[in-house]
């Protein structure tokens, strides 16, 4: 289902947090049948896990996962890129640099929710330009599994600006028609930029140890000598 799809990929399923089916016949006005064939299909792709007397929960990314979705995914943008160049019209160009700007601008007003949604967009727009069904349709399965850590995690300040500072050079090189750079600044931003993003998502959602957590509690209980005046 469509738009099961896209409300993960606006981030209004968020990864670990479970699908409410009764939510979703409700405001799809459907059975469970077409939601629950829809929640199958999403799990077979590994966007969703079905659990035991739990239902379906949005996967979480992991670490491997990374190691193994965003090289491809950096060469789905790569040769997008390469395609895009050679086959954009005016008309074309002009509708991505709209979209970077309006990315830019919501980059200035701080509200990133609607940067990232211009953003996807961008990257989007290579693929469909680039005129490959089947390039375009091997992306929208990676983007679906990675989505929580490319288009919805909120960036930390360097990561938001070295992102914005990379989007305004492959926009010089798509309107110069330069394949090669835009190719090659489409790869790097995804081994990277976007790779950065992610491993700093998992790090801030690991669980604390709980050896962790009780460290300063036992440090405080210590005798503190020390701290005593002299």
């Amino acid at each position: 289902m469509a738009p099961l799809r896209e409300m993960i990929l606006n981030g209004e399923l968020r990864p670990g947090e479970k699908v409410p089916e009764e939510q979703l016949c409700e405001q799809f006005g459907v059975s469970r049948t077409p939601i629950r064939e829809a929640l199958k299909v999403l799990a077979a792709e590994g966007v969703l896990q079905i659990l035991p007397h739990r239902g379906a929960i949005v996967s979480r990314i992991t670490e491997d996962q990374i190691n193994e979705m965003f090289p491809i995914m950096a060469s789905l943008e790569r040769l997008a890129g390469m395609l895009a160049c050679q086959v954009a019209s005016q008309a074309d160009i002009a509708r991505v640099r709209k979209l970077h700007d309006d990315m830019m601008g919501f980059y200035k007003a701080d509200d990133e929710a609607s940067y990232l949604r211009s953003n996807r967009l961008i990257h989007e727009a290579f693929f469909v330009i680039a005129g490959n069904i089947t390039l375009l349709s091997f992306y929208q399965q990676i983007l679906t599994r990675i989505h929580s850590c490319r288009f919805v995690v909120r960036k930390t300040p360097e990561h938001w600006r070295k992102a914005v500072a990379e989007h305004e050079e492959m926009i010089a090189a798509f309107e110069a028609r330069d394949g090669e750079r835009l190719a090659a600044l489409l790869e790097n931003h995804v081994t990277d930029t976007t790779v950065g993003i992610a491993r700093d998502y998992l790090d801030r959602e690991r669980p604390v140890p709980p050896t962790a957590a009780a460290a300063p509690s036992r440090r405080m209980r210590a005798p503190a000598i020390s701290d005593r005046p002299i």
